[in-house]
């Protein structure tokens, strides 16, 4: 199983999906025509197929006639409501004028941040190198195993003597087991040691194909008796099938490291 490492910086990586969704959606104003006009203010083309992006969320260009026909008629009651008498007093209003601050912000942002990523996009060099380090901390090997989840020692225990009697595995499970699995048997299908926590990981790899375990495994959801019917090799993917998504995590590394350095820069000159 190839894993890329999740970025804790949950903040930018909000960033760079609302950049994404945007993608060529917005279109500049020079190339605008006025669509439609309400109590003297202009609606657009621009305002519209941005409008139309995003409430399809397919391009604007591609949206049908009733559709674009729609998408006017919403924004003419939008601008109808905005141009009363009674909207001006709420332009004072703090809250509003701090949700249109950051509104605009936000709006400013992501068009910065989708600027600095088409400048610094990801090269080749850089998505092979980050490719082949994750090859070499990609785990060697993959299992396919069952298990039987208890809440105490001592029934697991008394599990394993079963097993060791003759009893079937499967039938076990589905008779004793709490978790999920213990319907189906307790079957977990095939799975990279990482996707396990430690203790039960650990367990797994300890053993040979066809063998329980002969001691409980303990771990945070309880007692295990673990049986582990085959292993393989890890088959890694190749590099076009996740080209996409190791450009995108070394953009938003990338990207992350720009945030820093502005930061720094403010922390610098205060």
């Amino acid at each position: 199983m190839f894993t890329l490492p999740r970025s804790r910086k949950r903040g930018t990586t909000a960033l760079l999906v609302c950049i994404a969704a945007l993608g060529t959606g917005a279109l500049s104003s020079a190339d605008a025509e006025t669509v439609a006009t309400v109590n003297g203010v202009d609606i657009d083309s621009a305002v519209v197929d941005l409008y139309l992006t995003n409430r399809t969320q397919q391009a604007a260009a591609d949206a049908t006639p009733a559709q674009r026909k729609a998408a006017v008629q919403e924004l003419t009651d939008l601008y109808l409501l905005t141009t009363q008498d009674s909207a001006k007093a709420f332009q004072d209003d703090p809250q509003i004028r701090a949700q249109i601050e950051l509104q605009t912000r936000g709006v400013v942002a992501q068009a910065v941040a989708a600027d600095y990523i088409a400048k610094n996009p990801a090269t080749d060099e850089e998505i092979l190198a980050e490719y082949q380090n994750q090859m070499k901390l990609a785990p060697p090997m993959q299992f396919k195993a069952r298990h039987i989840l208890v809440e105490s020692q001592a029934t697991a225990q008394h599990l394993i003597t079963q097993l060791d009697g003759g009893a079937d595995f499967a039938e076990l499970a589905k008779a004793n087991s709490t978790g999920p699995t213990g319907p189906n048997g307790g079957d977990l299908g095939w799975f990279s040691p990482e996707q396990m926590v430690k203790p039960f990981s650990d367990a797994v790899a300890a053993l040979d194909d066809g063998a329980h375990t002969s001691e409980p495994v303990q771990t945070q959801f309880g007692w295990h008796v673990i049986l582990r019917e085959e292993s393989r090799e890890n088959q890694p993917p190749t590099l076009e099938s996740v080209r996409d998504v190791i450009k995108q995590r070394i953009e938003q590394t990338k990207f992350q490291g720009y945030i820093q350095q502005l930061r720094t820069q403010v922390a610098d000159s205060n």
